[in-house]
């Protein structure tokens, strides 16, 4: 049965690519842009089955109108994809108040607004697959994008407890955790702060760890058979890697962290009194 979408950032990247293959197996989606003009060639190809929808995710009062709009329009949703989203580059001191609370209301405060305007409808429906476009900067972290790190850290955090709390409802969730992808992530979709020159050195040193962590990177058309994939299995998972360099860095960082653990137990049992 063909499905009914809700996705974010459709403009470009993944958002576009997911959009166009969805469509393409005869499914309908609601496609927010910040310009609907991005979508023309799309709406040109595919007709009334896409709904582009002007929307910036920060405002809250526009995303429940988006989503209420788009349930009208089609009926029902089924899937639901927070992928709009942008990557704030700059060392942990050079990041400015304004840059990092922007970080926040559209890497977590624009999935939550989403996520909350989309469930009354999922729960209603008994029905319904949120998947919540993270990364492995979610459950790792690495310099000069250490504020990233902290709004998808955010994400996978608030989006956990959500699956516990709606799979009584039928309603599941998905963490899309991809690896280094060929979009405009690092370029022209991405923010800098004003560089500290106390940090020029070590900066050389993070990007070419950057560039070792992302030397052969996927390719965002071919994540669409993957997501595809996702939503049409019946019990998908909570967490998935995009990409075949996540399950190494998730490996090494997290034997570091439970040996560090191990390590300190002593310390812990001290604390408990």
């Amino acid at each position: 049965m063909p499905k009914t979408w809700f996705l974010t950032g459709a403009s470009r990247g993944f958002g576009r690519a997911w959009t166009i293959a969805a469509l393409e197996r005869g499914d309908s989606v609601a496609a927010t842009v910040r310009d609907t003009a991005s979508l023309e060639d799309v709406v040109a190809r595919f007709g009334d089955r896409v709904l582009p929808v002007q929307l910036d995710v920060d405002d809250r009062t526009a995303v429940f109108a988006a989503v209420e709009r788009a349930h009208a329009h089609f009926g029902r949703l089924d899937v639901v994809v927070n992928n709009a989203g942008y990557g704030q580059f700059g060392m942990v001191e050079e990041v400015s108040e304004a840059e990092a609370r922007a970080q926040f209301e559209t890497n977590v405060f624009g999935a939550l607004w989403v996520t909350q305007a989309a469930l009354p409808f999922l729960r209603e429906q008994g029905s319904g697959h949120v998947l919540q476009v993270s990364s492995i900067g979610g459950i790792s972290a690495f310099p000069n994008i250490g504020i990233y790190n902290a709004s998808k850290w955010a994400l996978e955090g608030f989006s956990q407890a959500l699956a516990a709390e709606v799979a009584d409802f039928g309603v599941h969730v998905t963490l899309i955790e991809p690896g280094g992808f060929d979009t405009d992530w690092p370029g022209a979709s991405a923010k800098h702060a004003t560089p500290n020159p106390a940090y020029d050195e070590f900066r050389v040193k993070a990007a070419e760890q950057r560039t070792a962590r992302v030397s052969t990177p996927g390719d965002p058309e071919a994540s669409a058979a993957a997501v595809l994939q996702l939503v049409d299995m019946d019990t998908p998972p909570l967490r998935v890697f995009f990409g075949t360099a996540p399950l190494g860095i998730a490996t090494k960082d997290y034997e570091s962290r439970l040996q560090g653990w191990r390590d300190t137990q002593h310390i812990a049992e001290l604390a408990q009194g």
